[in-house]
C-alpha cells in the first residue's frame, strides 16, 4: 500500500511539475507579444522613454482607428482584406488541385501514372523563390500584374498536400471502393460522397497550414504589385518602418502587428481539435 502510495505522490508530482514547465514556456513565448499588445494601446513617449510600460494604456481605440484607416502607401483594413483574400485563394487552390489530382493518380488507371506523380513530387525542389524570374514573366505575359490572380496562382499548386492525400487515399479499404461501385456510383459520387468526408480532418490540418503560409506571402507580392492599393499586410508593416531619419510610429506599427495576427488565430482557433486530429489520427 505504501508503495503504491508512493507512485501515486510521484506521479502527481510529475503531473505538476510538467504543467509548471508547460505554462513558463508559455509565459516566455506570450510575452513579447504581449509587449507588442502593451505597445499598441499607449502613445509614442511612453514607448521610447524607459522603461517601457507592463500594463495597457489608454490609447487602445485611437491607435488601432488610426492603423486600420491609414497606412504607408494604403490603409492596413485594404491589405488585411488583400492578404485574406490570397491566403484563402492560395489555401483553396492548393486543396482543390491537390485532391483532385490524388483522386486521379490512385483510382484511375492510366499509363505513366507513377510517373506523374513523381514528376509532381520533384516540384518540391522548385519552390517559388527559385523559379521566381520565368514565373514573373510568364504572370507579366498574361497580363496579371497587381491583380488577385497574379497573386494567388502562382502559388496554389502544392506537391506536399497532394503527397499527403495520395498516402491517405491508399489507405482506404478497396472493399468500400468496390461497394460504391455495386451500389452503383460514379467516380465522382465516390469521391463526393465517401472520400471527401473521410478526408475532413486532413482537409482541416491542410486549411491551416496553408492559410498561414499564403497569410506570410512576403516575396511574391512584393515582386509582381506596384499598385500601393494590392499591398499585403506583411508588406505593409513592413512599409511602416522608417528610413533614413525619421522617426517610427511605434504604436501604430505595433497595432498593425496586433492586427496582422488575428486572422491566422482565428482560423487556428477555431479549428484546434479538427487539427490536431488530422495530424495524430491514425484511425480512418
Amino acid at each position: 500500500m505504501s508503495e503504491q502510495r508512493g507512485m501515486v505522490e510521484k506521479r502527481g508530482l510529475g503531473h505538476w511539475l510538467t504543467h509548471l514547465g508547460l505554462i513558463i514556456g508559455v509565459l516566455f513565448i506570450f510575452f513579447p507579444i504581449w509587449l507588442a499588445f502593451v505597445a499598441s494601446t499607449v502613445t509614442q513617449p511612453e514607448i521610447v522613454r524607459p522603461p517601457m510600460p507592463l500594463l495597457p494604456g489608454d490609447q487602445f481605440f485611437e491607435n488601432y482607428s488610426k492603423a486600420l484607416l491609414s497606412g504607408v502607401n494604403a490603409p492596413v483594413a485594404m491589405m488585411m482584406l488583400n492578404s485574406l483574400i490570397m491566403a484563402l485563394g492560395i489555401t483553396i487552390g492548393k486543396i482543390v488541385i491537390s485532391l483532385t489530382s490524388a483522386f486521379a493518380i490512385v483510382y484511375f488507371r492510366f499509363p505513366g501514372r507513377t510517373i506523374f506523380f513523381w514528376l509532381i513530387f520533384l516540384t518540391l525542389m522548385l519552390p517559388v523563390e527559385v523559379r521566381i524570374v520565368p514565373t514573373y514573366e510568364v504572370i507579366a505575359n498574361f497580363g496579371m500584374l497587381n491583380s488577385y490572380s497574379g497573386l494567388i496562382f502562382p502559388l496554389i499548386a502544392s506537391a506536399t498536400a497532394t503527397f499527403l492525400f495520395r498516402q491517405f487515399f491508399l489507405t482506404v479499404p478497396d472493399e468500400l471502393t468496390e461497394a460504391a461501385r455495386v451500389d452503383g456510383a460514379s467516380p465522382m459520387q465516390f469521391f463526393w460522397h465517401i472520400l471527401l468526408p473521410m478526408s475532413r480532418t486532413n482537409i482541416a490540418a491542410l486549411f491551416v497550414i496553408l492559410f498561414i503560409y499564403g497569410w506570410n506571402q512576403y516575396l511574391w507580392p512584393l515582386l509582381i504589385t506596384t499598385d500601393p492599393s494590392m499591398n499585403t499586410i506583411v508588406m505593409g508593416i513592413r512599409q511602416m518602418f522608417p528610413s533614413g531619419d525619421d522617426l517610427a510610429d511605434w504604436p501604430v506599427i505595433m497595432a498593425t502587428s496586433i492586427l496582422a495576427m488575428v486572422p491566422p488565430v482565428i482560423v487556428v482557433i477555431s479549428m484546434q481539435k479538427l487539427f490536431i486530429r488530422g495530424l495524430v489520427d491514425s484511425e480512418k
